[in-house]
């Protein structure tokens, strides 16, 4: 049996901004229910911590760099391929609703369906009632439609943040606890409670239509918030990603410790569909063996490329790569004699709180400002005992050959990507939109 494809994508979320992932504070009900009617991955990886590179490498199952589309306001290489070329000919409509951040077109072709990319809180940014009518024509024919909302991403001007009590919040330990980020805390949860009653329209529109046994739900929430050490950052607060997949009757309820990243979900889309996956087309690996409990393990290593050239307000280079296991991430700076800056440096009310605690002479802001602007070489992190990623453990003899295993993956990995370091980042701006419209 072809399941009919409902993914729902978030923007600018961090995975641990759910009731699901053990956030007391946040209030998602929807989304929980979701996790707990099917597979909830707790190693779920994108592969940049930005929006377009993040979105093309899950349309493509290719990523960032081998694609081309690893600064952000970027484009793929002109023989890429991605979703609608694989799911057309197997019978599938294929659409898209709400935000796009993808090119060019023509690599891309979605039927699109309307939305906003980028909400300015003004009227109505995702129309579901589009969703609703595109199931109801389709009857028993197949389909996949991915739904892609605004929200988090900032400005965070949805949702009723007033339910939110600011200094009753549990801050992440990264966080200088200032009033500006604690009132910023209650803006971005309240977004995300938004988004999460848009996922339970979506449940809703598939009950109502009949089709939720045969369809296949997956939701993930993109790359990290824009706070300071998420997203543009290779931490597993840019990179990691919750990923819930739903598919009554086929998926058990559980919670699975496979590592999984976003290049996994066109291959699976396809084998699900009822085509062959090619090898050496894709740099993910279907996942119906693990959806279907034959199955428990997946990579032994996810992968990620920021790019900072050419971002708003970015450096002129600042390359990041990353590599992690079960137990530890290795972050490698490409350019760590430089200072790294964007706009949450130049411009987010939180950041330059703590900027300002720092220079009253605060220590520990004094750290996390310091640590976001100057970096070194090389960063490593046992997740297991330092999940925030706030003690780098790089240098420290006892941990010299787990740098050594984990940076020749690293090594072997950017070689099969074409990923020249240095010489990729000071590139890059090549690879950017030639005509910078967003589509």
């Amino acid at each position: 049996m072809t399941p009919n494809i409902l993914l729902f994508l978030a923007d600018d979320c961090s995975w641990h901004d759910f009731g699901c992932y053990g956030n007391k504070d946040v209030y998602t009900p929807n989304i929980d229910s979701l996790a707990a009617r099917g597979m909830r991955f707790e190693y779920c990886f994108n592969s940049a911590p930005m929006c377009a590179p993040t979105r093309m490498s899950l349309f493509t199952g290719i990523h960032p760099v081998r694609n081309g589309a690893h600064p952000n306001h970027s484009r793929v290489y002109d023989h890429i391929k991605s979703v609608p070329h694989y799911l057309r000919p197997l019978g599938y409509r294929v659409a898209l609703i709400g935000k796009t951040h993808h090119a060019p077109a023509e690599n891309f072709p979605f039927e699109f369906l309307g939305g906003l990319h980028h909400d300015k809180g003004e009227g109505v940014d995702l129309d579901l009632s589009r969703v609703d009518s595109f199931v109801e024509q389709q009857g028993d024919e197949p389909w996949c439609l991915m739904v892609q909302s605004n929200q988090p991403h900032s400005p965070w001007n949805r949702g009723d943040a007033s339910v939110y009590e600011t200094e009753a919040l549990k801050l992440p330990p990264y966080f200088v606890d200032t009033p500006e980020t604690r009132e910023a805390m209650t803006r971005y949860y309240a977004e995300i409670s938004y988004m999460d009653e848009q996922v339970g329209e979506c449940i809703r529109i598939l009950e109502k239509r009949g089709v939720e046994e045969n369809t296949l739900v997956i939701f993930l929430s993109e790359q990290g918030s824009n706070f300071p050490h998420c997203k543009w950052t290779c931490y597993d607060s840019g990179l990691r990603s919750a990923g819930v997949f739903v598919w009554p009757g086929e998926i058990e309820p559980s919670v699975s410790e496979a590592m999984i990243q976003y290049v996994d979900v066109l291959p699976t889309l396809i084998e699900l569909a009822g085509g062959r996956v090619e090898n050496g087309v894709f740099d993910g690996r279907s996942l119906t063996a693990l959806l279907k409990g034959d199955e428990h393990h997946h990579h032994d290593y996810s992968f990620g490329v920021q790019t900072s050239s050419g971002i708003g307000k970015g450096p002129e280079a600042f390359g990041i790569r990353s590599v992690r296991d079960k137990r530890f991430r290795l972050i490698w700076n490409l350019n760590p004699e430089g200072e790294f800056q964007n706009s949450v440096t130049f411009q987010n009310a939180t950041f330059q709180s703590w900027e300002r605690r720092a220079e009253a002479g605060d220590a520990f802001a004094q750290e996390q400002v310091s640590r976001y602007r100057k970096r070194p070489e090389y960063e490593l992190y046992d997740m297991s005992k330092d999940p925030f990623e706030m003690r780098n453990l790089a240098g420290n003899p006892e941990y010299a050959e787990e740098f050594k295993r984990l940076k020749a993956e690293l090594d072997g990995w950017m070689k099969q990507q074409g990923d020249a370091g240095v010489e990729t980042e000071m590139a890059a701006k090549e690879r950017k939109r030639k005509d910078r419209r967003r589509k």
